[in-house]
């Protein structure tokens, strides 16, 4: 693994799961007045997966969105001025933390109904090639978007016209507080299901960032020649509880041997002890790297409370009936 790279990769990783403990920390003031859906424990995905992007490609996701804006390129502040509702936010203060949009940053939208990016992503693809355009679509969902009847029909129009969507499913392995066991049959497989349509995927350990970007790295490069759709399955899980700042297990929806698994699989921790195996880090640049990141994030807080609330006049704009 090229060094420079590896670092790289630590380092969004790092950064995202910093912002994201400080968005749960500070949550508790009641001045970011919209929904979180944080996405501590499953930083590596967009990281690893967005690494291999350029500026053209464009990104779709759904609630759980925070990750996918950063990794893209999304701007900290403009993030964070939206979900304190400020019109200096990416969304000008309308959307919040559930619909952060940011067209410089290629982050085109994100929905917080269940499976609904994914057609509008299909759609963004099917119109790239009407126009000729040479780029990728990524869209993102998690296991229970699967179960949406858009999922299937997205997959089958993609294969039919050959449009070079990366399908990424973050499965954690819950809906809410619902097992996958009491939601879908053991006989079920999203990989089988797309291989059917014409599809072909990976199934991926969705906490190991060094080998999530070797590997999309490698579909990607290969949907740019071929202009074919593509499925990964990624494994994860979330710290948090499903919506909000907290943890939750204490309400015993997931086992305890379960969660104490996947903790030892912290994205987190995995890239920092590779990097301290392979001598590409010392423990005193982490310390450099934390403070660094720290800094940013208290610049981007000050900034977001300090911005001034949508003016009453501007409610209707950027509005379509």
């Amino acid at each position: 693994m090229n060094k420079k790279t590896a670092i790289k990769l630590y380092f969004e990783t790092l950064r995202i799961r910093n912002i994201e403990i400080e968005i749960s920390k500070k949550y508790s003031e009641q001045k970011m007045r919209c929904p979180v859906h944080l996405s501590i424990g499953q930083e590596a995905i967009p990281v690893g997966i967005c690494k291999n992007l350029n500026k053209k490609d464009k990104v779709f996701t759904a609630h759980r969105s925070h990750a996918h804006y950063l990794a893209k390129g999304g701007n900290l502040k403009k993030m964070l001025a939206e979900l304190y509702g400020k019109k200096s936010g990416c969304a000008k203060g309308k959307g919040g933390s559930m619909h952060l949009i940011d067209l410089k940053a290629g982050l085109f939208g994100a929905v917080p109904i269940v499976g609904s990016t994914i057609p509008i992503g299909v759609g963004a693809a099917w119109c790239n090639k009407l126009n000729k355009e040479k780029s990728i679509i990524v869209i993102f969902f998690g296991d229970g978007a699967t179960e949406e009847g858009v999922f299937q029909e997205s997959l089958d129009f993609a294969s039919l016209h050959n449009l070079p969507v990366l399908f990424v499913c973050e499965h954690n392995n819950y809906s809410v507080y619902s097992d996958i066991e009491k939601r879908q049959s053991k006989k079920r497989n999203i990989l089988n299901i797309a291989k059917a349509i014409g599809i072909q995927g990976l199934h991926l350990d969705g906490n190991n960032s060094i080998n999530l970007f070797k590997k999309s790295k490698i579909v990607i490069n290969n949907m740019r020649k071929k202009n074919k759709p593509f499925i990964l399955l990624c494994d994860t899980f979330r710290h948090l509880e499903h919506c909000g700042p907290n943890y939750d297990d204490n309400l015993n929806y997931r086992d305890k041997k379960y969660i104490d698994y996947w903790l030892s699989k912290c994205p987190i921790k995995r890239i920092e002890s590779y990097l301290l195996k392979n001598k590409f880090l010392s423990n005193s640049t982490i310390q450099n790297f934390k403070k660094k990141i720290n800094s940013e994030i208290k610049e981007a807080f000050l900034f977001a409370e300090n911005s001034k609330f949508p003016e009453r006049k501007n409610l209707y704009k950027d509005v379509y009936i």
